[in-house]
């Protein structure tokens, strides 16, 4: 009986497709907001529980700091739950990340290579030009409506 049940569940959703599998991930997904002055960015988290800790912590006003030409960055103050994660991640431009030995957001507007103690938080939905003036940039994260 069991057998037949998950033979039956497994044919709903191959013919469901992938769009259904799609919604069903993005409704795991946590909808933040990054705001820069009048700008407000719309981001992703992940299904994790870094991302999910990180999400306890909004909202945040934060300053972020330009670093090396590749990434914004700010202290949160503390690490995130990492249990389970990888050790090292290679960061796109438009991720969102942690780096644990310093405890900072990292907001890459650049690739890098792979770096042990990133963690990926999430990802921009879209373009991050208004992160990407010269100095200090003052934002708002918080959790979207």
């Amino acid at each position: 009986m069991r057998t037949r049940m998950a033979r039956a569940l497994a044919l709903v959703t191959l013919l469901a497709g992938p769009a259904a599998a799609d919604e069903e991930r993005d409704r795991d997904m946590t909808r933040i907001t990054v705001t820069v002055g009048d700008t407000v960015l719309a981001a992703t988290l992940e299904d994790s529980a870094p991302a999910r800790d990180f999400a306890s912590m909004l909202p945040l006003d934060l300053v972020l700091e330009d670093y090396h030409g590749t990434e914004k960055i700010a202290g949160l103050g503390r690490q995130l739950d990492n249990r389970g994660e990888p050790r090292a991640y290679a960061p796109k431009a438009g991720d969102i990340t942690q780096y644990r030995p310093w405890s900072n957001l990292a907001i890459f507007y650049r690739d890098f290579p792979s770096s042990p103690g990133l963690l990926k938080l999430g990802r921009f939905d879209g373009p991050l030009d208004a992160l990407l003036g010269a100095g200090n940039t003052p934002v708002r994260i918080e959790l979207a409506d």
